[in-house]
């Protein structure tokens, strides 16, 4: 099994910025990917952003481009989603997962590709 805790949510006015974490711990593979997804009220959970193990490809969703930044630390298991210029369409849940694969490069964007999820840490921001 895998653990996954997020931290670094919270309220903040439109504008401003918050940094997400996300702490992997237990029986993690030697490669993965790791991505940060949101939801919000009566709405689907949809991708914000992936990172490889290698940490040399991403991907973010379009609506998160130029403002958001995910990085990872390997030695601390660590995803980081550096969020700026931040919106109040950007109020959700937000949730890191983890996505198994032999592939250092791969980034995967789709829920459905993911094996284990964290709680989810709440970012709201006023307007």
């Amino acid at each position: 099994q895998v653990q996954l805790v997020e931290s670094g949510g919270g309220l903040v006015q439109a504008g401003g910025s918050l940094r997400l974490s996300c702490a992997a711990s237990g029986r993690t593979r030697s490669t993965y990917a790791m991505g940060w997804f949101r939801q919000a009220p009566g709405q689907e959970r949809e991708f914000v952003a992936a990172i490889s193990w290698s940490g040399g490809n991403t991907h973010y969703a379009d609506s998160v481009k130029g403002r958001f930044t995910i990085s990872r630390d390997n030695a601390k298991n660590t995803v980081y989603l550096q969020m700026n210029s931040l919106k109040p369409e950007d109020t959700a849940v937000y949730y890191c997962a983890v996505s198994y694969s032999s592939n250092s490069n791969y980034a995967p964007f789709s829920r459905w590709e993911y094996d284990y999820w964290g709680q989810g840490t709440q970012v709201t921001v006023s307007s």
